[in-house]
């Protein structure tokens, strides 16, 4: 339960950070953080959380991420769909604390960052395009993971080689998708916004969770003699 309750907390504080940088700071009159911000406030959600809680569930906060860590033979069956559940459950939570300090002031919620492609993509990128890009991105997301946490790479790096690469992911591709890696973190937003982030809800769960299992498959075959 200590894991399954690390990457619930774990995943609460990555849609908190992260969705919320957008949500709150991004365009801040006069002086919003901008899509640079954001992709740092991801980034430096999943830096935190990987030297806070890694050594207690892994910090996946992702279910992509404990998909393509279940391929590539890191976690045991078992312990895959209590880490999903633990991560939606953190994300929702955290999407509903958002939900209350947006309305606070009496706004709408608007896109309430949810991840979109066609005319709910932020530069009205094609459904193929971010079928691409969140494969990509995912694939290499965690190809990342895998290495930077291999036991024979450096010791003590790893968290930050893999928030340097969200942050970096989030870099290139906000302007495609808003950027998702991750079905927790668009699932917990579509949640609230319903309508047509919820018919777009698939891609960003098959898509990210396809890209992770080939990247399991991929290290393996690196680590296979």
């Amino acid at each position: 339960m200590k894991k399954y309750l690390a990457e619930l907390i774990g995943t609460f504080w990555l849609v908190f950070g992260g969705c919320g940088s957008a949500l709150l700071a991004a365009a801040f009159p006069n002086v919003g953080i901008g899509l640079a911000g954001v992709s740092l406030a991801f980034g430096l959600t999943v830096v935190t959380i990987a030297y806070s809680f890694g050594h207690i569930s892994g910090a996946h906060l992702n279910p992509a991420v404990t998909v393509g860590a279940w391929v590539a033979g890191r976690i045991p069956t078992s312990d895959v769909l209590p880490y999903i559940v633990s991560q939606i459950i953190g994300g929702i939570i955290a999407a509903g604390a958002l939900y209350v300090i947006v309305t606070g002031n009496g706004s709408a919620i608007g896109t309430f960052a949810a991840n979109g492609y066609g005319e709910h993509s932020p530069g009205n990128y094609s459904m193929v395009a971010a079928i691409v890009i969140e494969f990509i991105m995912t694939f290499m997301f965690l190809l990342i993971i895998l290495g930077s946490t291999d036991e024979a790479a450096p010791k003590g790096f790893a968290g930050l080689a893999i928030g340097l690469a969200l942050t970096l992911i989030h870099l290139v591709s906000i302007p495609v998708t808003n950027t998702s890696v991750n079905p927790a973190r668009s699932i917990s937003q579509a949640l609230f916004v319903g309508d047509w982030a919820l018919s777009q809800l698939w891609l960003f769960i098959l898509v990210p969770i396809s890209g992770a299992a080939l990247a399991g498959l991929v290290y393996k075959y690196f680590k296979t003699k």
